[in-house]
Protein backbone atom coordinates (compact mmCIF):
# COMPACT_ATOMS: atom_id res chain seq x y z
CA UNK A 1 0.00 0.00 0.00
CA UNK A 2 1.21 3.23 -0.74
CA UNK A 3 2.26 5.90 2.09
CA UNK A 4 0.30 8.75 1.30
CA UNK A 5 -3.19 6.07 0.97
CA UNK A 6 -2.33 4.47 4.66
CA UNK A 7 -1.85 7.59 5.85
CA UNK A 8 -5.17 8.97 4.81
CA UNK A 9 -7.14 6.08 5.57
CA UNK A 10 -5.61 6.36 9.67
CA UNK A 11 -6.15 9.68 9.33
CA UNK A 12 -9.79 9.39 8.22
CA UNK A 13 -10.19 6.59 10.86
CA UNK A 14 -8.84 8.33 13.45
CA UNK A 15 -11.00 11.70 12.49
CA UNK A 16 -14.22 9.04 12.71
CA UNK A 17 -12.94 7.58 16.16
CA UNK A 18 -12.04 11.07 17.42
CA UNK A 19 -15.68 12.86 16.21
CA UNK A 20 -18.05 9.26 17.61
CA UNK A 21 -15.78 9.57 20.80
CA UNK A 22 -16.71 13.39 21.06
CA UNK A 23 -19.73 13.25 19.86
CA UNK A 24 -20.70 10.13 22.21
CA UNK A 25 -19.40 11.94 25.42
CA UNK A 26 -21.13 15.54 24.75
CA UNK A 27 -24.41 16.85 24.75
CA UNK A 28 -25.50 20.23 24.97
CA UNK A 29 -27.99 21.54 27.26
CA UNK A 30 -30.67 23.94 25.65
CA UNK A 31 -32.93 24.87 29.16
CA UNK A 32 -33.17 22.42 31.67
CA UNK A 33 -32.35 18.85 29.67
CA UNK A 34 -29.72 17.72 27.03
CA UNK A 35 -30.70 17.65 23.34
CA UNK A 36 -30.41 14.62 21.51
CA UNK A 37 -31.09 14.88 17.61
CA UNK A 38 -34.20 13.39 16.45
CA UNK A 39 -34.20 10.61 13.54
CA UNK A 40 -35.37 13.54 11.50
CA UNK A 41 -32.61 15.72 12.42
CA UNK A 42 -30.24 12.96 11.67
CA UNK A 43 -31.48 11.78 8.56
CA UNK A 44 -31.60 15.87 7.19
CA UNK A 45 -28.33 16.04 8.17
CA UNK A 46 -27.46 13.16 6.44
CA UNK A 47 -28.88 14.31 3.07
CA UNK A 48 -26.73 17.54 3.36
CA UNK A 49 -23.44 16.20 4.13
CA UNK A 50 -24.38 13.75 1.30
CA UNK A 51 -25.47 16.90 -1.91
CA UNK A 52 -22.36 19.03 -0.01
CA UNK A 53 -19.55 16.09 -0.77
CA UNK A 54 -21.54 15.28 -3.79
CA UNK A 55 -21.11 18.48 -4.94
CA UNK A 56 -17.37 19.20 -3.91
CA UNK A 57 -16.26 16.06 -5.16
CA UNK A 58 -18.47 15.55 -7.86
CA UNK A 59 -19.83 12.42 -6.66
CA UNK A 60 -21.57 9.67 -8.86
CA UNK A 61 -24.15 7.39 -7.47
CA UNK A 62 -22.56 4.84 -6.20
CA UNK A 63 -19.67 6.84 -4.53
CA UNK A 64 -22.86 8.31 -2.99
CA UNK A 65 -24.33 5.27 -1.66
CA UNK A 66 -20.75 4.13 0.00
CA UNK A 67 -20.73 7.54 1.28
CA UNK A 68 -24.35 6.91 2.89
CA UNK A 69 -23.04 3.29 3.90
CA UNK A 70 -20.37 5.10 5.56
CA UNK A 71 -22.27 7.60 7.69
CA UNK A 72 -24.96 4.89 8.43
CA UNK A 73 -21.61 3.33 10.56
CA UNK A 74 -20.35 5.69 11.63
CA UNK A 75 -24.16 6.40 13.27
CA UNK A 76 -24.42 2.91 14.38
CA UNK A 77 -20.92 3.41 16.33
CA UNK A 78 -21.64 6.52 18.21
CA UNK A 79 -24.88 4.45 19.43
CA UNK A 80 -22.82 2.08 20.54
CA UNK A 81 -20.20 4.29 22.70
CA UNK A 82 -23.42 6.16 23.60
CA UNK A 83 -24.75 2.73 25.00
CA UNK A 84 -27.18 3.16 27.88
CA UNK A 85 -25.73 6.18 28.96
CA UNK A 86 -28.26 8.96 28.67
CA UNK A 87 -26.06 11.60 31.66
CA UNK A 88 -22.53 11.01 31.03
CA UNK A 89 -22.32 13.94 33.62
CA UNK A 90 -24.70 12.65 36.09
CA UNK A 91 -22.58 8.76 35.27
CA UNK A 92 -19.49 10.68 36.29
CA UNK A 93 -21.01 12.52 39.06
CA UNK A 94 -21.83 9.33 40.41
CA UNK A 95 -18.34 8.40 40.27
CA UNK A 96 -17.06 10.88 42.37
CA UNK A 97 -20.67 11.21 44.69
CA UNK A 98 -19.00 9.04 47.87
CA UNK A 99 -15.79 9.83 49.74
CA UNK A 100 -13.66 7.45 47.32
CA UNK A 101 -13.46 7.65 43.49
CA UNK A 102 -15.37 4.42 42.20
CA UNK A 103 -12.90 2.90 40.04
CA UNK A 104 -14.41 -0.28 39.05
CA UNK A 105 -17.51 1.84 38.07
CA UNK A 106 -14.74 3.71 36.18
CA UNK A 107 -13.36 1.13 34.58
CA UNK A 108 -16.47 -0.50 33.44
CA UNK A 109 -17.46 2.52 31.65
CA UNK A 110 -14.14 2.28 30.40
CA UNK A 111 -14.28 -1.07 29.05
CA UNK A 112 -18.02 -0.94 27.56
CA UNK A 113 -16.70 2.37 25.45
CA UNK A 114 -13.54 0.46 24.09
CA UNK A 115 -15.76 -2.22 23.28
CA UNK A 116 -18.00 -0.65 21.27
CA UNK A 117 -15.11 0.67 19.41
CA UNK A 118 -13.31 -2.55 19.07
CA UNK A 119 -16.21 -4.34 17.64
CA UNK A 120 -17.84 -1.33 15.64
CA UNK A 121 -14.49 -0.32 14.43
CA UNK A 122 -13.91 -3.09 11.37
CA UNK A 123 -17.53 -2.40 10.00
CA UNK A 124 -16.69 1.44 9.55
CA UNK A 125 -13.39 1.09 8.40
CA UNK A 126 -14.60 -1.25 5.47
CA UNK A 127 -17.30 1.43 4.93
CA UNK A 128 -14.50 3.82 4.79
CA UNK A 129 -12.33 1.68 2.27
CA UNK A 130 -15.60 1.02 0.17
CA UNK A 131 -16.14 5.03 -0.38
CA UNK A 132 -12.73 5.49 -0.27
CA UNK A 133 -11.69 2.77 -3.02
CA UNK A 134 -14.40 3.90 -5.42
CA UNK A 135 -13.36 7.78 -5.45
CA UNK A 136 -10.89 8.66 -8.77
CA UNK A 137 -7.51 9.68 -8.31
CA UNK A 138 -8.56 13.27 -8.53
CA UNK A 139 -11.33 13.21 -5.87
CA UNK A 140 -8.76 11.34 -3.60
CA UNK A 141 -6.47 14.13 -3.67
CA UNK A 142 -9.16 16.62 -3.03
CA UNK A 143 -10.49 14.59 0.39
CA UNK A 144 -6.25 14.58 0.94
CA UNK A 145 -6.14 18.32 -0.18
CA UNK A 146 -9.02 19.09 2.36
CA UNK A 147 -7.99 17.37 5.30
CA UNK A 148 -4.32 18.90 4.58
CA UNK A 149 -6.12 22.63 4.99
CA UNK A 150 -7.90 21.52 8.06
CA UNK A 151 -5.49 20.22 10.08
CA UNK A 152 -3.88 22.84 11.44
CA UNK A 153 -6.91 24.65 12.62
CA UNK A 154 -9.20 21.73 14.37
CA UNK A 155 -12.13 20.04 13.66
CA UNK A 156 -14.24 22.47 14.33
CA UNK A 157 -13.12 25.64 12.30
CA UNK A 158 -14.23 25.45 8.62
Amino acid sequence: MKPWLKRSLVGLFGASVLLGGVSACGHRHYGGEGWQASAEDVAKWRERAIDRAGKELQLDELQKQRLAALFDKLREQRMALIGSTSNPRAEFGAMIKGDKFDAARAQALVEEKTGAIRSKSPEVIAALAGFYDTLKPEQQQKVRDYLDKRSGHGWWHS
